[in-house]
């Protein structure tokens, strides 16, 4: 995305803890998640950018498993916003970006994962701008999909002018 400031977050190898539902995150004067791992790397970017891109394959019908513990633990970004549930995410754009290895979205998977992050973009008030998706057999496989990369460079310039 050509002028666009871009950071890229690779979840997979990171020390990231599931949520603990332990609420400390919620609690008045709260200084944010309990869990001292590398999700705390994670918040300030959040923070930052206002346009999120979450990737992920499908594993065993839905999201990764990383991406699951990232989507749990955005529970407490409230507190590094210093603002309510409700308000935190509004001015969040997020992109979904899914790569699956059946044919069809819906038998994989796919459709799961798209939902799941549908229902908390929804319940947070975060605004899914678009969704690319499409299937793959092997790691690197899913750039000779040509009609998917033209839709995520579209994707992308899209992004870039919001």
């Amino acid at each position: 995305m050509e002028g666009a400031n871009i950071e890229t977050v690779r979840l997979h190898g990171m020390d990231i803890s599931p949520c603990q539902a332990c609420y400390a995150c919620q609690k008045k004067d709260n200084k944010g998640c309990a869990i001292g791992d590398e999700m705390q790397t994670i918040y300030p970017k959040l923070l930052e950018y206002n346009i999120w891109v979450i990737a992920s394959p499908v594993y065993w019908f839905t999201m990764s498993a990383q991406a699951r513990l990232f989507m749990d633990r955005c529970f407490a970004f409230p507190a590094y916003s210093k603002k309510s549930l409700e308000n935190a995410f509004v001015v969040k754009r997020i992109s979904i970006a899914m790569s699956y290895g059946d044919t069809d979205p819906f038998n994989s998977g796919c459709v799961n994962a798209l939902r799941t992050f549908q229902d908390a973009s929804n319940f947070v008030g975060a605004r899914i701008i678009a969704m690319v998706y499409g299937n793959t057999e092997a790691p690197g496989e899913i750039k000779s999909n040509t009609a998917l990369m033209v839709r995520a460079e579209k994707l992308g310039k899209k992004l870039a002018g919001s």
